[in-house]
């Protein structure tokens, strides 16, 4: 009798490669099911290609900074924590390090060392792959629903077990176009609304003329306009484009308001932080004395970067052509106001195909927590963003991946549900 079990694997990211070859280390029989003849496509991309492979912190720090079902997470987390990926990584021949805020990232800098190491993972292990995309799961008709297989392009293929592990629908260039979520309900399994997360929101007002001005060590605080609360601020970097805001402290903030309309709120921007009222006020007299027979535009180049001091003039509310010996303090207080308080109304998000990450996915409650397993469907499991659970930047969602992977690959191996 053939003990071995046989399993199938959908997608070739992150969460998919982690848990074939893990299934494949368990001692199962591993296929892995890739539309794409690169493997990590995505993966090949995060970071701006540096790859943030995780977050070198706690288990308790690591959940605070999941914004969807953290709950859920907590016994995969705990069986593969951020340092149980370090240390994978680490011994398949890619050293990191890590940088500010615990992010970790490959010490060469380059994101297709995680991609390969997590192919190689696989190939060594086993895992067969085929580039063919799965079109349906074939599911037993008697009442206890199992899968039995999978369905491609090219046929049918049995199995004991299938782990979903497609992705989202965001960065659909790299092939996550949603077929997880149409694979999961089709056997009749709940997926909630999908949404962009970590995403770009466009403002109101034509910020064309910022595009490419990064600033750093900001703070960036969105207020609600009917009540004036505060529901995001945090000091980092950000980046103003042709149609608004992105960069680091943007996608952050994006990921507290995913649920609402940003239309709703206004994004403001404290420019000196380290520099409260009256510190800042004693900085703009020395500025003002040192080009006090300049035009005010041409005084602020130390306080700003260049292209952004035309609005920031504007919004003073100064007559950009007034001498600087003639500003009042009134109109002193005006421009001080402005430089702690950079106001933009937000008007939505950028499409979720320029999202970083899915907020929505397959019910948490669809799924057993501590196998990755279907309630519903016996031999099905999940692993990644097809999941709903999702956590700001930071590499927190890479390690979503790599622990909901290597849980599914275990008990999908094991048989356990």
């Amino acid at each position: 009798m053939n003990d071995i079990r046989k399993i199938a694997v959908i997608g070739g990211g992150a969460s998919g490669l982690i848990a074939a070859g893990y299934a494949a280390f368990n001692g199962a029989d591993v296929t892995l099911f890739e539309r794409n003849s690169v493997m990590g496509k995505k993966v090949r991309i995060t970071g701006k290609g540096r790859c943030n492979v995780t977050n070198n912190c706690d288990l308790n720090e690591f959940l605070a900074n999941v914004i969807r079902n953290p709950k859920f997470l907590y016994a995969a987390l705990s069986n593969f924590l951020p340092a149980d990926t370090m240390e994978f990584f680490e011994n398949l021949g890619v050293p990191l390090k890590t940088e500010r805020g615990r992010r970790v990232f490959p010490v060469s800098d380059k994101a297709a060392d995680i991609a390969r190491a997590l192919e190689k993972y696989a190939r060594d292990n086993g895992v067969k792959i085929i580039n063919q995309r799965v079109k349906s799961l074939c599911v037993s008709e008697n009442a206890d629903l199992s899968v039995t297989g999978v369905k491609t392009e090219q046929g049918e293929y049995n199995f004991d077990a299938v782990i979903i592990a497609t992705g989202g629908i965001s960065y659909t260039g790299t092939g996550s176009d949603g077929d997880g979520y149409k694979l999961a309900k089709s056997v009749g399994i709940e997926v909630t609304p999908l949404k962009p997360s970590l995403v770009p929101i466009e403002t109101e007002e034509d910020v064309s003329e910022l595009a490419g001005v990064a600033p750093r060590n900001v703070v960036l605080s969105l207020v609600k306009k009917n009540s004036g609360k505060v529901v995001f601020s945090e000091m980092g970097e950000m980046l103003f484009t042709h149609f608004g805001i992105s960069g680091p402290l943007t996608l952050s903030a994006s990921a507290h308001i995913s649920d609402m309309n940003p239309a709703d709120f206004i994004a403001k921007i404290d420019m000196k932080p380290a520099l409260d009222e009256a510190e800042l006020d004693r900085r703009l007299l020395s500025d003002f004395a040192k080009y006090q027979n300049r035009d005010y535009i041409n005084a602020l180049g130390d306080l700003l970067p260049a292209k952004m001091i035309p609005c920031v003039a504007a919004k003073s509310g100064i007559d950009p052509h007034m001498k600087v010996n003639s500003i009042t303090k009134e109109q002193r207080r005006s421009l001080l106001n402005t430089l702690k308080g950079l106001s933009f109304r937000l008007k939505r998000f950028r499409p979720i195909e320029e999202a970083i990450i899915t907020a929505g996915g397959v019910a948490v409650r669809e799924i057993n927590p501590s196998t990755m397993a279907s309630k519903k469907i016996g031999g099905l499991y999940f692993a990644g963003e097809v999941i709903d659970v999702d956590a700001y930047t930071g590499g927190y969602n890479l390690q979503i991946a790599f622990s909901t992977g290597m849980l599914a690959g275990q008990n999908a191996a094991w048989g356990v549900s």
